[in-house]
């Protein structure tokens, strides 16, 4: 049954990509009929010229990111850190909770990873011994600060009912606002002028980025792949694991077993906050090397790869590759094709918009008498 499952889900995922790809096609190539260019690149009779070149965007989208040994240093730094923000939403999803709080868990994970390396290197030996304390204890802070505001929503939604959906959202604003107080009060960089910036993380106590050009670091790596492991074993071989599971898909089963839902929810969501707030201390570590209020949205990003990944950890690997190549691939566009930046952004929009749509592909193929007739668990739960 598991295999049959995981084979649906390859196949709806290789078809919404075909059909994403499809239709944006189209989008570029109208885009083109209406776009002014002193060089169309392509002509259809009784229709017109265009601007745009469908089949080199795509191409442009999915080699750029190859072109050379530091875009794809930068492609593989995007996967690290989406693998990890996917990690955070997939297992929430397995408990049967939506953690729309990534976001916010990773800025309050970065934050505080930025905040306690540099206040205790000058108390910590330098050099090597310096970076094999500091670099640990940075990720166990992201996990923990991370951990302990993914944990927040789950209180309130085991023990006061508040819809995770909203409380999380919410969290993301406070999130925001409130490491950005924190930094321009108490932890701003006294050698800048700059007032939401922290002191910059010493050079030893960044994770090793030296084999590609660029800030990406094997090291980092190595950890993402390392937690997609411990979350597959965690989920599939321990008791934990086990009652995690079966509390997101038959709430009434997991009590009727002496499972605590309302403790089970709280530390579903902090385990997610944990991976949410260690992604924020991997791109400390490994990226800008100190808090700054503009951070990516990996936290968003996450729950496409975790939706596109069906929950499942090995999955996210290669969804967040998939997203970290559109990411790299849309900058590739910008610079040597001359099509709009929106435009590449609404191509990359419609290829997460048809992932995040398995179902409409499932009722198609059962149309066809193609697959099975029962969902395929995309919102939290079990594999079939």
């Amino acid at each position: 049954m598991t295999t049959a499952s995981n084979i649906e889900r390859i196949v709806i995922s290789i078809a919404a990509l075909i059909a994403s790809i499809f239709v944006g096609g189209i989008v570029v190539l109208a885009a083109g009929f209406v776009a002014e260019c002193s060089q169309p690149v392509l002509f259809f009779p009784g229709v017109g010229y265009s601007c745009y070149n469908p089949v080199s965007v795509y191409l442009e989208l999915f080699t750029g990111p190859f072109s050379n040994a530091g875009v794809f240093g930068e492609t593989l730094q995007q996967t690290t850190i989406l693998l990890l923000t996917g990690l955070s939403v997939a297992l929430a999803f397995r408990a049967g909770l939506f953690n729309i709080g990534t976001q916010g868990q990773f800025v309050m994970g970065s934050m505080a990873t930025a905040i306690t390396v540099p206040l205790l290197a000058p108390s910590l030996p330098g050099g090597l011994a310096g970076g094999l304390i500091l670099i640990p204890l940075g990720l166990f802070v992201g996990a923990l600060i991370g951990g302990l505001y993914g944990a927040i929503p789950g209180a309130l939604k085991a023990y006061a009912e508040a819809n995770e959906v909203i409380t999380t959202i919410m969290l993301n604003f406070i999130a925001t606002f409130l490491s950005l107080l924190i930094v321009s009060t108490w932890f701003k960089d006294p050698n800048s002028t700059n007032n939401t910036q922290t002191a910059r993380i010493p050079d030893y106590a960044m994770l090793d980025s030296s084999v590609f050009p660029g800030d990406f670091s094997l090291v980092a790596l190595a950890i993402a792949l390392t937690l997609v492991v411990a979350m597959t074993w965690f989920l599939a071989r321990t008791a934990f694991g086990y009652d995690l599971r079966i509390s997101g898909i038959q709430e009434g089963a997991a009590a009727y077993s002496g499972v605590s839902a309302k403790k089970m929810t709280v530390i579903s969501m902090g385990l997610s906050g944990a991976l949410g707030g260690i992604a924020g201390a991997v791109y400390i570590l490994m990226v800008t090397g100190r808090w700054m209020p503009t951070a990516p949205a990996f936290g968003f990003d996450g729950i496409t790869v975790s939706i596109l990944a069906g929950n499942n950890p090995v999955g996210a690997i290669f969804a967040a590759f998939l997203f970290g190549m559109l990411k790299v691939g849309r900058v590739a566009i910008d610079f040597n094709l001359d099509v709009p930046s929106q435009l590449v952004g609404v191509l990359r929009g419609l290829i997460i918009l048809f992932v995040a749509m398995p179902e409409f592909f499932r009722m198609l193929g059962t149309r066809f008498n193609v697959g099975s007739k029962t969902a395929v668990a995309t919102d939290g739960g079990e594999d079939q």
